[in-house]
């Protein structure tokens, strides 16, 4: 017997439980013939005030007849109950096991009505359930889905990525309020070549009723919705989406807009753009909104990259820039901290919500590959806290433990530690945002650096590792092992002195030259015509009659 699921999910717990704030996480998705090299991809950025980012494991396990498996809520720790274990459980890294099968999600909410738990699984137990009980994402689809219609469903809305090698499913799940048990339920095949994302909102509308091999869905999820009268149209009309969750202004605004903000960058032949006075997406000429599609084609093939700088998306060049405005301050910080609306004198306004966020716990850019042994296929390109500053180190899925920067127990939410990856990778970013446009840039260079190295480095590491697994896959493990537990401590090391470097660099608002010399930049001259237009009155320096006209 190896250690428990139970015990290892209840570290997890105790150490990264946190409550997550509403529309917060972002996942894209793409299919094998969408990607460069064949790859199945899923990114997931789980973004929360309060969440402790590491690198889960779970070892694989051989269970008893009658062994149970205890559930406790993923975000708060709460005990929901216990289920039967299943006999044999897979090995998880991560959000990825050693099938290659990965799940990610995002939260929306849904009807206020059917909120309220009506059973013991929770989001966060579903998906680590799946993943180790599932060979397949469709496995992974009917695991969650079965395992809710028996013990009941304990969160809110849930929109689920799923992938394997060879397909990429989304699973829109809510469930039926607090005196109903289960959840209805929606998933569908992401068509090959193809990408899709969502970001807090079930973007599922209507779906074939008699196309299993790509759509399935819960019995019930038509006539329950007939039931509490929020739907009497044929079947073949239903939406998900607009009966479960109907869309917004806001839902369009802070959700909707990351999942535009994604297509326009991997398709911009469609010509979406952004209009905030018409709330939405619009196509010239005619610049009627339109709406988002589920998926769509990229221009060209995607690679690993291309979705590690869309996960660092801002807005850039668009009318949605939080780089510009007064509330990115002189130096174009691309952040606005919480709460994320207000009002003044009755109205209500909003800060616009970008993929990547000052409040990531961990993110990830996930490979699943047909094309290499499981081991060497599964790959999780991980980061801890905001997706624009970190590095993405390679973790391959068939590694034997989380390097220790990264692990489980190294540290917690609660306390500082200059071993921990997270509470490194907040350092330098939390300082970045004193002087964003410029630090930010330093880090870039050292992030690209990293990054670039890892991407050229990474046939010649799997060559290596495909032939060592083919005298015996245990040697390749350890081999990938000692690779991304280098890479990982490398990185966190580099991390430390870089924060040194930039502290030293930018003291007291100065800036350093190459030379080491301290020199005084002014603001931009942008930043000075706004205090001049706001209170310039105040600042104007004046002259007494014979005075010279210097300033000290």
């Amino acid at each position: 017997m190896r250690l428990s699921s139970t015990a290892v999910m209840a570290a997890m717990v105790l150490v990264s439980g946190a409550s997550r704030d509403a529309r917060a996480c972002t996942n894209f998705l793409v299919t094998p013939g969408a990607s460069e090299d064949g790859s199945a991809m899923v990114t997931y950025a789980a973004d929360s005030h309060t969440l402790y980012g590491e690198l889960y494991h779970l070892p694989p396990g051989e269970h008893r007849a009658g062994e149970e498996r205890e559930i406790r809520d993923w975000d708060t720790g709460k005990f929901w109950g216990r289920i039967p274990e299943a006999a044999q459980t897979h090995e998880v890294f991560g959000f990825m096991n050693d099938r290659q099968v990965v799940i990610a999600e995002t939260t929306f909410g849904g009807r206020e009505e059917l909120k309220g738990p009506s059973g013991i699984l929770d989001y966060g137990s579903l998906m680590f359930l799946a993943l180790q009980r599932a060979s397949t994402a469709r496995e992974a689809v009917d695991v969650i889905t079965r395992l809710v219609a028996e013990y009941g469903y304990a969160s809110e809305g849930e929109v689920f990525s799923i992938a394997d090698p060879r397909e990429v499913w989304v699973l829109a799940m809510i469930g039926k309020g607090k005196d109903r048990k289960g959840a209805v339920w929606v998933a569908l095949r992401v068509p090959d070549g193809y990408v899709t994302a969502h970001a807090n909102y079930p973007r599922i509308t209507r779906f074939p009723l008699n196309d299993p091999r790509n759509c399935l869905y819960a019995a019930d999820v038509i006539s329950f919705a007939r039931e509490n009268g929020w739907y009497d149209g044929p079947d073949e009309e239903f939406s998900f989406s607009d009966v479960y969750h109907p869309l917004t202004w806001a839902d369009a605004r802070i959700c909707e807009a990351r999942v535009w903000s994604f297509f326009r960058r991997v398709a911009p032949s469609l010509g979406l753009e952004w209009d905030i006075e018409k709330g939405g997406v619009v196509r010239a000429p005619d610049r009627e909104p339109i709406p988002l599609p589920l998926w769509v084609k990229p221009d060209r093939k995607l690679t690993p990259r291309d979705l590690m700088n869309a996960m660092r998306d801002h807005f850039e060049r668009s009318p949605l820039d939080l780089s510009r405005g007064v509330g990115a301050g002189p130096f174009g910080l691309p952040y606005r901290w919480r709460p994320l609306t207000w009002k003044v004198d009755g109205v209500e306004y909003l800060n616009d919500r970008s993929t990547a966020t000052q409040q990531t716990g961990f993110s990830f850019v996930a490979q699943a590959r047909r094309h290499l042994p499981d081991p060497i296929g599964g790959l999780l390109w991980f980061g801890v806290d905001d997706t624009a500053t970190t590095v993405y180190v390679p973790m391959y899925v068939g590694i034997r433990e989380a390097p220790r920067p990264y692990a489980v127990g190294t540290a917690d939410f609660q306390k500082f530690s200059w071993d921990s990856a997270f509470w490194v990778f907040n350092a330098v970013a939390n300082w970045a945002y004193t002087r964003y446009q410029d630090i930010a840039r330093d880090i870039r260079a050292v992030q690209d650096a990293f990054e670039s190295e890892f991407f050229a480095r990474q046939a010649e590491v799997e060559a290596a590792a495909l032939a060592l697994y083919r005298q015996s896959p245990a040697l390749a493990r350890d081999y990938l092992n000692a690779y991304s537990d280098t890479q990982a401590r490398r990185v966190v090391a580099r991390w430390r002195r870089l924060w040194q470097e930039l502290f030293v660099k930018y003291l007291d608002g100065n800036v350093r030259d190459e030379k080491g010399e301290v020199q005084h930049p002014p603001y931009p001259e942008e930043w000075y015509r706004r205090i001049i237009q706001e209170d310039g009155e105040r600042y104007r320096v004046r002259h007494l009659p014979g005075e010279k006209k210097t300033v000290p």
